[in-house]
């Protein structure tokens, strides 16, 4: 009795609620396919301008924010069955695209922009210069990974817990550090076994 009582409290109802977010969300533009899962207090806005696959997972805390700009196309794609733990943040003013069947882990952050800097102008006068990132497929990505502007991981990627992205990175490319930089040969086959 206990566990279905657990079960009806603290699982089938994050499936309704999740259910009701997605019917919202997609009354507001967004295109998404089908068994698609939204839990909890993250953010969404310009609805619109987000594609999502069948079959993702977005638990607690992901925000997808694209630019708060009128725009009519897409500026966040993703894929299908992907898994994104608490905390993800997708910062979109181009382009961020992700494949498919990729794990990311809690407490990301990917942008396709920065801020420019310099004298003259006050931090928040100062000009956005704007990219794209796009993911591949089967990747995984470790907690508090930053992956910035203009970066592009091949499928089959590994990117460690913690690591800064700030270079397009090879297919089955295993990467860590900050900034991330590959790792030899003989670790990366060393994780394989």
């Amino acid at each position: 009795m206990r566990s279905l009582l657990e079960y009806l409290l603290l699982t089938a109802s994050r499936g309704v609620a999740s259910r009701f977010r997605l019917v919202v969300y997609r009354s507001l533009g967004m295109r998404a396919g089908v068994h698609n899962r939204i839990e909890g207090l993250g953010r969404v806005r310009r609805c619109s301008q987000i594609e999502i696959g069948s079959y993702n997972t977005f638990t607690q805390g992901c925000w997808l924010w694209p630019n708060d700009e009128n725009y009519e196309d897409v500026r966040i794609r993703i894929g299908n069955r992907n898994y994104f733990n608490r905390n993800l943040m997708i910062d979109a003013c181009g382009l961020v695209e992700i494949g498919s069947h990729n794990m990311f882990g809690p407490d990301i952050y990917i942008t396709d922009s920065n801020h420019a800097f310099g004298p003259g102008l006050k931090p928040n006068e100062q000009p956005m210069h704007v990219g794209r990132v796009k993911i591949g497929s089967c990747c995984w990505i470790g907690a508090k990974v930053v992956i910035l502007k203009d970066v592009e991981l091949g499928d089959g990627c590994v990117v460690g817990a913690g690591a800064v992205v700030t270079r397009s990175v090879s297919p089955g490319t295993v990467v860590a550090g900050v900034p991330a930089q590959r790792l030899p040969q003989r670790v990366t086959q060393s994780l394989s076994k």
